[in-house]
């Protein structure tokens, strides 16, 4: 799978044959473990076997879901009989030479598995392989079955914040229906008061995008330290939580605004 080493050497042949208890570490198993110090030759305990390191794998970076460089190489005729207790191995990864001999490799580990599990023809395979393709078509039918699940809770989210910003702003007409009159009466016109309130009801909404903006980025941090990814914010999504904020606002806020603006005046300057 293309991890070149960085220091020492890999796992030989007659390391494997002979279930040498000897292992090549990532970087961020380095770092965690000698924190910059020299690492070849040294000894590390794995499920309480002593292993010697005798290679260090160059850097990768994280990569999708997981993160190459927190990982251990180890024989795996020792990982099966001193670390598993299994006679038996459950997955093997394989590298095509190009990409353009992906589907052929494909065929030859195919074949040479069904000769070793003595399958005869027309019998289906009693294992399965994967692709690179099928992993990468895996990721994006999870990554759209998890972009529709936020998606129906963030409406979810948006209906019922603007259920509540519309009540909020109907008390408010409620409570303010001399202050309203007042205005009215001094001058001030119907679209000045419906524009008073939307710009309210848009406020309201937009310091509850700030507010989750803040929380999502806090959490994205969090997370990203917890888990060693890397976080990169762009301003696209930003702008497009506070667009949506500003036009929930100013859609649940516009009956709230019509029926201030709708007042009488002079009912209003009686309203007790």
């Amino acid at each position: 799978r293309n991890y070149p080493v960085q220091q020492g050497r890999f796992i030989t042949q007659r390391e494997v044959d002979s279930m040498a208890r000897v292992c090549v570490i990532g970087q961020t198993v380095y770092e965690n473990l000698f924190n910059g110090s020299s690492c070849i030759g040294k000894t590390i305990r794995i499920r309480g076997v002593s292993f010697k390191v005798v290679g260090l794998l160059a850097p990768k970076g994280a990569q999708g879901f997981g993160n190459p460089d927190d990982i251990i190489f180890v024989p795996y005729t020792t990982a099966m009989r001193r670390l598993f207790g299994m006679d038996f191995i459950n997955s093997i990864s394989v590298q095509a030479v190009s990409e353009e001999r992906m589907n052929a490799a494909y065929q030859e580990v195919e074949n040479i598995m069904r000769r070793r599990q003595r399958l005869n023809p027309g019998q289906e395979n009693n294992f399965r392989i994967m692709n690179q393709a099928e992993f990468v078509q895996t990721a994006e039918d999870v990554s759209r079955t998890f972009t529709l699940l936020l998606a129906g809770i963030a409406s979810v989210s948006l209906l019922v914040g603007g259920i509540g910003i519309m009540n909020i702003m109907l008390v408010s007409v409620t409570e303010r229906t001399r202050e309203i009159g007042i205005r009215k009466a001094v001058g001030a016109k119907r679209r000045d008061i419906l524009l008073q309130f939307l710009i309210e009801a848009m406020t309201l909404s937009l310091v509850g995008g700030l507010i989750g903006v803040a929380a999502g980025l806090g959490a994205s941090y969090v997370l990203a330290s917890a888990s060693g990814w890397q976080v990169h914010i762009t301003m696209q999504p930003i702008l497009l939580a506070f667009g949506f904020s500003a036009a929930v606002g100013i859609f649940f806020g516009i009956y709230p605004a019509q029926k201030a603006s709708a007042l009488n005046p002079i009912e209003a300057l009686r309203y007790e």
